[in-house]
Formats: C-alpha cells, sequence, structure tokens
C-alpha cells in the first residue's frame, strides 16, 4: 500500500504491488483474498479496492456466512473454517476491537488482546496448514509497538516500548511464527493513526 495515501473511500490502494510475492509478481486479477476484519475502516477500503481491481475477495465473518465468499471464524474460540481459505493467494488479517473506541478497562484489555492476538494464531495455523498456502499473509499491527519515542525518530529496527499497547503489538506480531514457520512471506503492517470521513 502507499503510505502516502490517505485511506478515504475515494483514496486507491496499490493493492496488486502489496500482494506481490518479490519474483513472482502480483497475483494476476482474478485471484481469491481473504480479508478478516473487512468491515473495519482498512478493511473495507481494502475490500473495495481489491474488488475495483477484479479480485475475488472473501470476507471472515463470525456469523453463519449468508453468501459464498463468506467464511466463518471465531478468533477468540481461535476457530477457522480452514477449507474456505484454499485458493487464496493471499491472507489478510485486520481484525481487532478498536483501540480507540473505548476506554481501556481490564476488561476492554482482555478483549482487545483475544481479539488480537488469539484470532492471528488461529489464521496463521489454518494458513500454514493448507496444502497450498497463499503467498503472502499480511498481518495487522501498530506503531503503538514503539510507545512513547517524544520526538526520536523510529523505524522497523527499533525496539518495542513500555506499556500495555507496545506488549500487545508484540504480542500480536509473534502470533505470526506458525505462518513464518511455514515459509509463508509474512507481513507485519504496523499502521498509524487512519482517519478518514467514514470514520478513525
Amino acid at each position: 500500500m502507499n503510505a502516502d495515501a490517505p485511506l478515504g473511500a475515494d483514496a486507491p490502494l496499490e493493492t496488486a504491488a502489496s500482494l506481490g510475492g518479490g519474483a513472482e509478481g502480483a497475483p494476476a486479477p482474478g485471484s481469491r483474498v481473504a480479508i478478516a476484519g473487512s468491515s473495519g475502516l482498512i478493511g473495507s477500503a481494502l475490500a473495495r479496492s481489491l474488488r475495483a481491481d477484479g479480485y475475488e475477495v472473501v470476507r471472515l465473518v463470525r456469523r453463519t456466512p449468508l453468501a459464498e465468499n463468506e467464511v466463518r471464524w471465531d478468533p477468540e474460540a481461535q476457530r477457522v473454517d480452514t477449507a474456505g481459505l484454499a485458493g487464496c493467494v493471499a491472507v489478510v488479517n485486520l481484525a481487532g476491537a478498536g483501540v480507540a473506541s473505548r476506554r481501556w478497562t481490564a476488561a476492554y484489555k482482555v478483549k482487545l488482546r483475544a481479539g488480537r492476538v488469539l484470532g492471528t494464531a488461529a489464521l496463521a495455523e489454518a494458513v500454514a496448514s493448507l496444502d497450498v498456502p497463499p503467498r503472502v499473509f499480511v498481518n495487522g499491527s501498530a506503531i503503538g509497538f514503539y510507545g512513547d519515542t517524544g520526538n526520536r525518530v523510529v523505524d522497523e529496527s527499533a525496539p518495542p516500548g513500555e506499556g500495555f499497547l507496545p506488549s500487545l503489538c508484540v504480542e500480536w506480531e509473534e502470533a505470526t511464527a506458525a505462518a513464518q514457520e511455514a515459509g509463508i512471506r509474512t507481513v507485519l503492517a504496523r499502521t498509524g493513526l487512519v482517519i478518514a470521513r467514514g470514520g478513525g
């Protein structure tokens, strides 16, 4: 994705390049891409952009699927309909309760952690178990990984900060281990604050 482009309803995303697999190049239009968190701000924008580019978007949903392009999963219970992911060239995990939507009570911290860490582990294990795994597993993370850095400039080589959010991001990223160990290209997308007309 182009980090300089806003994620508003009209903003194009460089999805083909983002989901490419190095020397193999970007997947061809018509390929299947699964998205967990497709109803969220970033996920819905990604789904629109992929469809506009001719990709088939498979949505992971917690309820009973109502369409052929929906796959059932339960992140907290770590259950995924793995068969529904067969044939996907990419699996994108953007699921998780909003960090800015509620006060961080002890109970809400449990919810934040469960949706991200347990859900990610379940998806990573699911894609790793496929006979033909996806070319790439893109997993959400956040710049909260670095904590409060003040005016200090950081990049991907910087260590995690201290506190709840950095520790959550570390666990979130570590939960992709099964996909990485299976040799699947794994992308950890540490997004910053995303604001669009539809929310933020």
